[in-house]
């Protein structure tokens, strides 16, 4: 009987959504620097021209990265937390040719799974969609106005997975590597008008003139 009961504990099974989630988000986001990188890379894929960062407590209370880009439709902003739910590839034989910087479609939900979420779209100046999700459990909220393109706020990062807290390094270290991202994108796509702040603070502001010394010379 005991040696049946040690079988039937073993049999493979399928995990469940939020448990795949949490366990792709440890491939996806290490730090609060690993979210602004998946946000900011998501919103030059969507064309923006003005991508706006914003953190609090280095990014572990909040992160807000706002972008002017192509926005989303209500089906698409749903379906963009789902797990290998993109835009920029249709199968397999797309892989050889991929000019986005993103593609695999973990990013939203890994980073959904792991914090509490909201995503703030609009494919035009108008009414958006607003979603917001808590540790992957999806809802749709009430409409609210604003500029086409998206907002995406990342409040508690690692609310529900405390131990992921202690490898955090300081406040100094972790907004260091969030720095070290967005200074690096600002450089590499000087038509980007790029501004981040920490606290309110302003901490790399660039024209996105498209003059890439002058993009160096801001940051």
């Amino acid at each position: 009987m005991g040696q049946n009961r040690v079988i039937d504990s073993a049999r493979i099974q399928l995990l469940d959504t939020l448990t795949v989630n949490q366990i792709a988000a440890g491939e996806v986001v290490e730090r609060p620097a690993s979210v602004v990188k998946e946000l900011v890379e998501n919103a030059i894929d969507a064309g923006a021209t003005k991508i706006g960062v914003h953190l609090r407590d280095s990014g572990r209370t909040e992160i807000r990265v706002s972008d002017n880009g192509a926005g989303m439709s209500p089906d698409d902003a749903m379906r963009a937390l789902e797990r290998h739910a993109t835009s920029k590839i249709r199968s397999s034989d797309d892989l050889t040719s991929v000019k986005t910087l993103g593609f695999r479609g973990e990013a939203l939900p890994s980073i959904a799974s792991v914090s509490r979420l909201e995503l703030s779209t609009g494919l035009a100046d108008g009414l958006r969609t607003v979603i917001r999700a808590e540790g992957g459990d999806v809802s749709h909220q009430p409409s609210a106005s604003g500029p086409r393109g998206t907002d995406i706020l990342v409040e508690d990062l690692f609310y529900n997975t405390p131990a992921r807290l202690k490898f955090l390094k300081s406040d100094t270290t972790e907004l260091g590597q969030a720095m070290e991202h967005v200074s690096k994108y600002a450089i590499a796509y000087p038509h980007i008008a790029f501004t981040m702040t920490h606290g309110g603070q302003l901490a790399i502001q660039t024209t996105g003139s498209g003059d890439r010394r002058e993009a160096v010379a801001d940051v």
